[in-house]
Order: structure tokens, then C-alpha cells, then sequence
């Protein structure tokens, strides 16, 4: 835990931290309030999940553009001016709902592809904020722990808006994300940070294989998420208990905070390629018995266990990113992670919707453990891919 202090006391880490956990509680809330605003205006379970992915998706393609941007323009006009767009997609859902139809999809594409780039934006003001690798190391597992507070706080915040109406959950959603925003983009180290030189070939950190494979695999352990996040208002609705889908989101949310914070708090030995694997396993494994769909407070207690390996395998692949980037494109790279997750999780909610319409809720849990298993397998498949090679990495740059 001392490292977590020593990071702490350095001028700026908290409200950094602290500002882009605010700024990303839309990433938390966005999905649910979507889903829950459809559903409340007579839409299907299909139409919810589709408009769920349709967001997700926007979001995962609009992280490395954005980040791009950033690269060159710098953090605050592109972290402004996206977070109010991203709220006016928010509104402009609000005010429409279910129909028509192509209204709506507009709307969840600007509120997705507009979303700020906090995550990656965070981690590259880390090396000129912190001290050395140490700190930059637990400031990435303190990272990975504490953003589950978006996915614990968030739910419930949707719930609890949806109470007023499932609008008021959808504005709230957006002008969170331009608090934050504004938290992190005024101050010094966000107004002071410009891009590295990097390479100008259009494939930036992609042309990393070992990246590839990585965020392949986040991709799939994405796709357990986005299910997760449809699968719960079903049983929510099974079980005829409205608070029941934001109690299991933040049981998840819960277990991998506690795991991130267990994991941050001591040194492992080994390279995190080694390790990423068995991380990913026990995910997976913690994912599978969600199916059964027991009562409430067994399910709740199966959601936290399902959460408790997320962030230790976030906090891993955050390591093998700053291993595997080629030199100049780390930002990008960490937006690419963002996305990956992003587009995983959109496939998942159409998944989930579907299956829920086909077997009830143990089909649409179904997803989620397909998915860690998939991503899994992945890992194994591209293992000698994540040996960072840095050398090699550093020359690509040179010579590109």
C-alpha cells in the first residue's frame, strides 16, 4: 500500500485520477441508461441491446481517432469540446427515445464517438507527472482499480435517476462526463503536455503484433462486459426487482475493485506475458457460473466473484502496452485498449439482447463466459507474440 501513498502525494496525481474517474462515470452509466430509457419507451429487448452495441461501438471507434487528435492539437480543446458533444448526443436521446429510429442511432453514435479520451489521455500525463517507473507502474494498478469505482457508482446512478425518469438518467450521464472533463483538461499538466514525434505511417502502435493479439483478447473479455450489462436488466425484470440490475452491476464492479487493490498492492515476480494468461483464466472461470442465474443474493455473491480477476488483467495488459508500443504511439496505443474493450462489450450487448429473446436470461448470461474463454484462448494462441521487444520496436520508429 506504500506505493499507493507515495503516488498519491505527488502534486496533481489525485485530481487527475479523480477528474477522469468523474469524466468516465459516463462509460459506466451510458450502456444501462440507454438500454433502460429503450426499454421504458416501449422498445424490445433486441432494439435495446442493438442501440447498447451501436453505442459501444461508436465509443471504441472514436477512442483512437480522438486520441490522434489529441497527439496533435493537445488535451483540452479535444477533451472539451468531444465531452459536450458526447452530453448533446445524451440529450438529443433523451428527447426522442425509441422513434424514430434513425434519430435515436444518431444520437448513441455522436454520445459514443464523442466520448472523451480521458483513459488514455491519464496515462500519458503519468511519466511527466510521476517519478520514475515504479510510480508509474502503481500509478497503472491504482488506475485499473479505482476506474471499477465508475462501474459501481455509475449503475447505480442510472438506477437512482431512473427513478425521477429514464431522461433525467441520460442528461445526468452527459453533464458528469463534462465535470470531469473540465477537471482534468484545466489543469497544468493537461495544458502543458504535447505528443512525442512519432512515425507517420497511418498504423501507428497496430503494427505491433503482440499489441494485436492483446487487444484481440480485450476484445473478448469486452464481450463478457457488454453481456453482462444487458444480462442483468433481464434478470432484473425476471426477478421483479428494478434496483436488482444496478445492485449486480456494482457487485461486479466491487469484486474488481477489491482485486485491482489486491493486486496493486505488492510486487510480482515475473514478466506480466507470463502472467496475463492465468489472470485470464481465472476470469473466465468467474464468468461461467453467472448462467445458473441463481436468487438475488446468490447472484450477487456470483457477480462479485465474476469482477475480481477484471482489474488485475486491466493492470497486466496496461503493463504489456508500454512494452509492446512501438516507440512515440504509448497514447494511441492506450486508446486502442479503450476501444478494444469498447467494441468487445458493444458485440456483447447484441449478443445478450438476442439471446435473452431465445433461451430467457440463462441465454442471455451465455455470452459472458463464451467470451472470457475466447479471450483466453486468444492469449494462448499469440503468447509468443507478447514478448515486448523494445529494441526492435524503437528501430521500426527510426526507420518507418
Amino acid at each position: 500500500m506504500r506505493g499507493y501513498v507515495v503516488f498519491l502525494r505527488r502534486p496533481y496525481a489525485g485530481r487527475l485520477l479523480g477528474g477522469t474517474l468523474l469524466g468516465r462515470l459516463p462509460n459506466g452509466m451510458g450502456m444501462l441508461a440507454v438500454v433502460l430509457h429503450i426499454r421504458a419507451d416501449d422498445g424490445g429487448y433486441p432494439l435495446a441491446g442493438t442501440l447498447a452495441a451501436v453505442f459501444g461501438l461508436a465509443t471504441a471507434a472514436g477512442q483512437p481517432v480522438l486520441g490522434r487528435v489529441m497527439d496533435h492539437v493537445g488535451q483540452p480543446r479535444v477533451l472539451v469540446s468531444s465531452a459536450c458533444a458526447a452530453a448533446a448526443g445524451f440529450a438529443l436521446l433523451a428527447a426522442v427515445g425509441a422513434d424514430p429510429l434513425p434519430v435515436s442511432v444518431a444520437a448513441v453514435v455522436a454520445a459514443g464517438f464523442a466520448t472523451p479520451p480521458l483513459e488514455a489521455g491519464l496515462r500519458a500525463l503519468w511519466p511527466d507527472v510521476l517519478d520514475g517507473p515504479a510510480e508509474v507502474d502503481a500509478a497503472y494498478a491504482l488506475d485499473a482499480a479505482a476506474q471499477e469505482v465508475i462501474f459501481t457508482v455509475g449503475p447505480l446512478l442510472v438506477v437512482a435517476a431512473a427513478v425521477v425518469n429514464t431522461e433525467t438518467a441520460l442528461l445526468i450521464t452527459g453533464a458528469l462526463g463534462i465535470a470531469g472533463t473540465l477537471v482534468v483538461a484545466l489543469s497544468g499538466p493537461s495544458r502543458r503536455w504535447r505528443g512525442a514525434p512519432r512515425a507517420s505511417d497511418w498504423a501507428g502502435p497496430l503494427r505491433s503484433p503482440g499489441l494485436r493479439v492483446l487487444l484481440l483478447s480485450l476484445a473478448c473479455a469486452g464481450i463478457a462486459l457488454g453481456v453482462y450489462a444487458v444480462a442483468v436488466v433481464a434478470y432484473a425484470e425476471e426477478q421483479g426487482r428494478d434496483l436488482a440490475s444496478g445492485l449486480l452491476l456494482a457487485c461486479m464492479a466491487g469484486g474488481a475493485l477489491a482485486g485491482g487493490i489486491v493486486y496493486g498492492a505488492r510486487s510480482w515476480a515475473g514478466e506480466p506475458h507470463h502472467r496475463l494468461p492465468w489472470l485470464l483464466a481465472a476470469l473466465a472461470a468467474g464468468y461461467i457460473p453467472l448462467v445458473l442465474a441463481p436468487g438475488l443474493p446468490v447472484m450477487s455473491a456470483l457477480a462479485f466473484l465474476s469482477g475480481v480477476f477484471l482489474a488485475p488483467v486491466l493492470a497486466c495488459s496496461f503493463s504489456l502496452v508500454d512494452r509492446l508500443a512501438p516507440s512515440g504511439t504509448v497514447t494511441e496505443a492506450f486508446a486502442w485498449v479503450a476501444a478494444a474493450v469498447g467494441a468487445g462489450s458493444s458485440l456483447g450487448s447484441f449478443v445478450s439482447g438476442i439471446g435473452q429473446d431465445l433461451a430467457g436470461v440463462p441465454g442471455a448470461f451465455v455470452g459472458a463466459g463464451a467470451g472470457g474463454v475466447l479471450a483466453l484462448l486468444l492469449c494462448m494462441l499469440g503468447g509468443r507474440t507478447l514478448r515486448p521487444v523494445k529494441a526492435a520496436a524503437v528501430t521500426a520508429n527510426a526507420t518507418a
